[in-house]
């Protein structure tokens, strides 16, 4: 039976799995999922994931969620290249370091600036206070500092010489605020050059089709959000703006 993996490519998480398994070779039939349209609180979601989120594979009978769950299982079961998740204790470890480290520092703050600039209005009708966007650039800017400093620093990528899995979840994160019109490369000449490399690494044409929505920005803001998902989802979006 071949793998089904639920992805919705304006998700970071999912374009990194979609990147890995088409990269890798690995046979798997996708099933698309919208969240902007409300799609993740379907029943056939629900049926596989009671958390309602993507991306999530389903192996057979066997069904798992979380993106860096589903990469080390990739990893193992396919018997992907060494470089994605080295043999090596030590090299292994900063992978883990770097998975560790982003969830709470350059995830949240990458993707706010999406959620910000772009979903919030289309689904109250207004722009957020300037402020708001302003403290998610900050919050952003320091962790990019960070991860030039702690993770990159003079090597050509987060391990060494060869892109692994912390490249891979890096760059689709940081990807994410170009959708806003925000280009988060732009004065960071070493991330920008990191950057090209990743790409070249996974091969320009995967990279740009796995990106091709996010970077569509008139697309994003024109997307029709139906009035039931926007009564569903308008009190947690105001909670987030307090």
């Amino acid at each position: 039976m071949v793998l089904e993996l639920y992805l919705d490519l304006l998700s970071q998480p999912c374009r990194a799995v979609y990147i890995f398994a088409k990269k890798n070779n690995i046979p798997f039939k996708v099933k698309s999922i919208e969240m902007l349209k409300g799609q993740q609180f379907s029943e056939e979601i629900n049926k596989v994931n009671i958390l309602r989120k993507v991306p999530v594979l389903k192996d057979g009978d066997y069904t798992l969620e979380e993106s860096t769950a589903i990469l080390l299982y990739l990893t193992r079961k396919y018997n992907t290249p060494s470089h994605w998740y080295p043999p090596d204790m030590k090299k292994r470890g900063r992978v883990d370091e770097y998975l560790a480290w982003q969830h709470s520092t350059i995830r949240p703050s990458a993707s706010k600036i999406l959620w910000l600039k772009v979903v919030i209005p289309l689904f109250l009708g207004h722009q957020v206070p300037p402020e708001k966007l302003q403290d998610a650039i900050e919050d952003l800017t320091i962790s990019l500092r960070k991860l030039d400093e702690k993770f990159l620093q003079d090597k050509a990528f987060i391990v060494g010489n060869e892109i692994s899995l912390a490249d891979l979840v890096a760059i689709v994160e940081l990807m994410q605020p170009l959708g806003a019109g925000w280009d988060v490369f732009e004065g960071h000449p070493k991330l920008l050059e990191w950057r090209r490399r990743v790409e070249s690494a996974v091969g320009k044409e995967l990279f740009m089709e796995a990106h091709g929505r996010i970077l569509n920005t008139s697309e994003l803001k024109n997307i029709r959000i139906d009035a039931p998902l926007q009564a569903q989802m308008k009190p947690m979006l105001l909670k987030m703006l307090k």
